[in-house]
């Protein structure tokens, strides 16, 4: 191979390499930046049994999540599969967070108590707002977007 040739082969490399970070990248700040419209970024839409109902369009948006019936007053229910927390801190009243905690990034464990518990270092998060009840955890938990129609909860 010639270095001419040579020089085109790693160019042709290189150019793919750095278009594949940058889609990346971008990919990550648009998943990253905020909660859905319906709110400033980082806090919970809360969303009131019978609201407007989703589009369905989008990355599992007008997916049944759960029903308002398996959210408990006061409590919430972690889905991990989602990375979402729902909660529940009146009645009739559901916001959803993310399940990543802002300490170290592990996965929340559970909603008791009117707070979101992490396991690792027992940060807890106040179920209302996202806000830090307790630390190590410094930030609160980033809001995430659902939809309240009838008894369903679907991602917006």
């Amino acid at each position: 191979m010639t270095r001419s040739q040579e020089a085109v082969r790693l160019i042709g490399r290189r150019t793919v390499v750095v278009a594949v970070g940058a889609a990346g990248a971008a990919a990550a700040l648009t998943a990253c930046g905020g909660s859905g419209g319906d709110g400033p970024a980082g806090t919970a839409v809360e969303e009131p049994v019978g609201g407007t109902g989703g589009s369905g369009a989008g990355d599992g948006a007008g997916a049944v999540l759960a029903r308002t019936t398996d959210i408990p007053v006061g409590g919430g229910k972690v889905f991990a599969d989602q990375g979402l927390v729902v909660t529940q801190p009146t009645a009739g009243r559901f916001k959803a967070f993310s399940s990543k905690c802002t300490h170290q990034g592990c996965a929340v464990k559970d909603v008791s108590n009117g707070t979101i518990n992490c396991p690792c270092h027992n940060s807890t998060f106040d179920a209302s707002d996202g806000s830090v009840k307790g630390g190590p955890a410094k930030q609160p938990l980033p809001g995430a977007a659902i939809k309240v129609e009838g008894d369903a909860i679907t991602l917006a």
